[in-house]
């Protein structure tokens, strides 16, 4: 198999065959734009096409054996992993969760792989979807947090990881009181929902967990969590970013494959990415730092950085884009009662007047949250804000490495919005 070849089979990891050669982008194999070439040209062109489909099937399968080797087999506990890539947690737990943990499992908790903790707010009776949901570990975890009456679906495509969750559904029900399952898992591929019968606007929230960057058709993924989104339904995910578009070396490397950072998206495709498919901009919560404790693989990367973020974006009704506006937080989501940190860039205190874009006041009103809020019009020429130092919403942070800095930087900084972070902000 030619080098072009395998560089091209791992770009286009989970596409169909007639993706492979029909889609136009730049990661479309030399070969198969040859091959193609030659087939429009009238030469021998049942065989030529013939060849290239068999070549594709060889190299997609190839990858897919791969990845399921290196999930399933290579890595059998969180040690084994050469970078932080899949183990970075951005936020210290809350009690509420560290009790959730201690009632799962050990040993989906030992084959956990995640990076980032992917816990939404407001979750009581919610259907939830888990893309890449590996062990179970967080559909275990938030199996508590919607409680009974709610639903989980993890869907992964390592045969071996879900054999790990469904083994231990009885385990989790009886440990959790239920009386019934309120979680189930499906072998499948997070790029075609719709072959795991998972119908349109079925769910409230879809939540991933450091699995998005092993699919390169990162618009496809977004598309079909798009499509079983109920309206105003949250996708709410972390996942590896880099200060870059990869190099080839990068991207058809099998171990930083394996380790998430091969797939990375460049953080700023994901905003143009999250707006072709019909979300509202992102919304970044928080970044964490990763680390490569391998020399050789810190060569190959060279001056591309690494971070693990976590973003939250919104299927916005399309009445709900009516402009800024002002709005108080009830302090009703247990758990964040008297706070409710949302973004990096909107924190809302209970009974505090604060201003919001346009882009948070359609989320506010179109989603879950629209209860917990009052709402109004306006903002720009409203009353100052209660309690805060900053006037009116300034430009928000989007870049994750931007956040980086700050966050890791000595010494209070003021907020980059309108509201009041956490302590010692201001």
């Amino acid at each position: 198999m030619a080098a072009g070849g395998a560089a091209d089979a791992q770009a286009r990891f989970g596409h169909s065959v007639k993706g492979l050669l029909t889609e136009k982008v730049t990661s479309c194999g030399t070969d198969v734009i040859a091959l193609t070439k030659q087939v429009l040209k009238g030469s021998r062109s049942a065989e030529l096409l013939g060849q290239a489909a068999r070549n594709m099937v060889m190299q997609e399968d190839a990858i897919l054996h791969s990845e399921d080797d290196y999930y399933g087999k290579e890595l059998q506990k969180t040690e084994d992993l050469k970078t932080n890539a899949c183990i970075t947690s951005a936020r210290p737990l809350s009690k509420m969760v560290r009790d959730a943990l201690e009632r799962i499992h050990e040993e989906v908790l030992a084959r956990y792989y995640g990076c980032g903790l992917v816990i939404p707010e407001c979750l009581s009776s919610c259907r939830i979807l888990d893309l890449g949901c590996g062990s179970g570990r967080d559909c275990y975890l938030l199996s508590q947090l919607v409680g009974e009456q709610g639903h989980i679906t993890g869907i992964d495509m390592t045969e071996g990881q879900v054999e790990v969750a469904k083994k231990h559904i009885a385990y989790h029900m009886d440990k959790f009181g239920y009386r019934k399952p309120n979680v189930e898992f499906i072998h499948g591929y997070m790029e075609k929902l719709g072959d795991a019968g998972l119908a349109d606007e079925s769910y409230d929230i879809v939540i991933s967990n450091c699995v998005i960057n092993l699919a390169p058709d990162k618009r496809a993924v977004l598309q079909e969590a798009f499509r079983v989104l109920k309206p105003g339904g949250e996708m709410y995910f972390s996942d590896i970013y880099s200060s870059q578009r990869l190099s080839e070396t990068i991207r058809k490397h099998r171990v930083l494959w394996g380790e998430c950072l091969a797939g990375a998206l460049y953080w700023r495709d994901l905003y143009s990415i999250a707006e072709e498919v019909g979300f509202s901009p992102p919304c970044l919560v928080t970044a964490s730092p990763i680390t490569i404790g391998n020399k050789e693989l810190e060569g190959i990367v060279g001056d591309c950085r690494f971070v693990s973020a976590t973003f939250r974006l919104f299927k916005v009704l399309g009445g709900s884009w009516a402009g800024p506006g002002q709005v108080i937080y009830n302090g009703g989501i247990v758990g964040h009662e008297r706070e409710l940190v949302f973004d990096a860039n909107f924190t809302f205190k209970e009974g505090e007047v604060v201003d919001v874009d346009a882009e948070m006041a359609a989320i506010l009103r179109s989603s879950r949250f629209a209860d917990e809020f009052l709402i109004r019009a306006g903002g720009a020429n409203a009353a100052p804000l209660q309690g805060c130092c900053c006037k009116g919403v300034k430009e928000k942070i989007r870049d994750p490495f931007q956040l980086l800095e700050r966050l890791t930087a000595p010494g209070p900084a003021c907020c980059p919005n309108g509201t009041c972070g956490p302590p010692g902000c201001c």
